[in-house]
């Protein structure tokens, strides 16, 4: 498999908001950071905050810009729309880092201002 090939799979799994099929690019020991939430440890725990995130929309769509890889590292940017459940959207560009060991996700960084998804 190649970057490009990962990429689009992880990605695909994220904008049918699916958290089983996500878990999979997980190394068990992963840590996930969304934004400036605290980090999450473990792919179990991790599968089940990305599921309650998923619950809370009502599609999610990524505009994939461009990757960067330098070994184990990747940076990935683009532009994700958030539909919410009551149909209004949000659209915000987004970075994520990632340390990958042959593809299995060992860190995952979104950096991303999801301010607008509150109702406050």
């Amino acid at each position: 498999m190649n970057t490009q090939q990962w990429i689009s799979q992880l990605f695909a799994a994220i904008d049918k908001k699916d958290s089983s099929g996500f878990k999979t690019f997980l190394a068990e020991d992963c840590v996930f950071r969304f934004g400036n939430m605290p980090p999450v440890t473990g792919s179990e725990a991790i599968g089940e905050a990305v599921h309650q995130f998923f619950q809370s929309l009502k599609s999610i769509k990524h505009e994939i810009d461009g990757v960067i890889e330098e070994g184990n590292r990747m940076v990935c940017h683009g532009w994700v729309t958030y539909t919410k459940l009551d149909d209004s959207i949000l659209k915000v560009p987004f970075a994520d880092i990632f340390t990958h060991d042959n593809y299995k996700i060992a860190e995952y960084f979104i950096f991303i201002d999801i301010s607008g998804l509150s109702d406050a």
